[in-house]
């Protein structure tokens, strides 16, 4: 395990010098400029008088800071859960490649390392970048609200690290593609695949009645019966933002469903890297 985190390690100093990752902190940063330099919050004995962006007015309905705040914290929920998402899926595409890649991976295996071990690491390093990527988002603007109204909010923490959970099924089937074919753009559309059908299974009840009445909806029902509910776990997310009572047992089953998920693509993923030859 210290190994797989040694490779950990090196994954995200690798991801410090890229330009491609930097850009999205970067643009994260001036989003959060944009919000703490335009937004104005006008709170008066604890309660919310009139909201403003760059001199517009928003809402002048007085209500309590906490209550008329909920709104904002779930769309900021919502926000960094697909957000936190996309970021992982766009940064992180051609980390598993490279590892693969012609020359590298020969060094790699030269070294005191096991196959699982530098797929595992590769994976937790990945993961801990969409974490920090997705909390840097979400507390920077609790942190603007916080100061601005003296309301602290949990959801965009909450959303940060459910964001995390979710994205590990992304990531476990963008490795799997990735020892497959050693493509980042066909490992990036594996993730976005994933993504999309998360969403989708989410609303399978709903969707299913659209289909015919022949086989197309049997298969989506079978497609979608094994993804994780990614759209239910933003919701989770937003509930937070909205001051509702978690079910944990709710909670606690789609998050299970969804590692189980991951940790069944990764184990597919190394028992493949195994049989290659390198």
């Amino acid at each position: 395990m210290r190994r797989a985190l040694t490779v950990a390690r090196d994954l995200l100093r690798e991801a410090r010098a890229r330009r491609w990752v930097l850009a999205l902190f970067a643009a994260t940063t001036v989003l959060l400029l944009v919000v703490l330099l335009g937004l104005r919050l006008e709170v008066v004995d604890g309660a919310l008088a009139a909201t403003r962006l760059f001199g517009g007015l928003l809402g002048g309905k007085i209500q309590a800071a906490d209550v008329a705040l909920r709104p904002l914290f779930q769309g900021v929920a919502y926000l960094v859960f697909y957000g936190g998402i996309l970021f992982g899926i766009l940064s992180c595409a051609d980390f598993a490649p490279t590892l693969l890649a012609p020359g590298r991976i020969e060094h790699l295996l030269s070294l005191p390392l096991r196959r699982a071990e530098l797929l595992l690491g590769t994976f937790l390093g990945v993961e801990a970048l969409v974490l920090s990527g997705a909390t840097y988002g979400g507390l920077g603007l609790t942190l603007i609200v916080w100061a601005k109204t003296g309301v602290f909010g949990w959801a965009p923490l909450a959303a940060a690290v459910l964001a995390a959970i979710a994205f590990s099924a992304i990531y476990a089937a963008m490795i799997a593609c990735a020892v497959a074919v050693r493509s980042a753009a066909l490992s990036a559309a594996a993730g976005g695949l994933l993504y999309l059908l998360g969403i989708l299974a989410s609303y399978r009840r709903i969707l299913t009645p659209l289909f015919t009445s022949g086989g197309s909806g049997g298969v989506f029902r079978a497609i979608t019966a094994p993804i994780p509910r990614f759209a239910t776990i933003a919701d989770q997310a937003a509930a937070v933002g909205a001051g509702k009572v978690l079910d944990p047992a709710a909670l606690g089953f789609q998050l299970g469903g969804t590692l189980l998920f991951a940790a069944a693509l990764l184990s597919a993923a190394i028992a493949l890297l195994e049989r290659k030859d390198f």
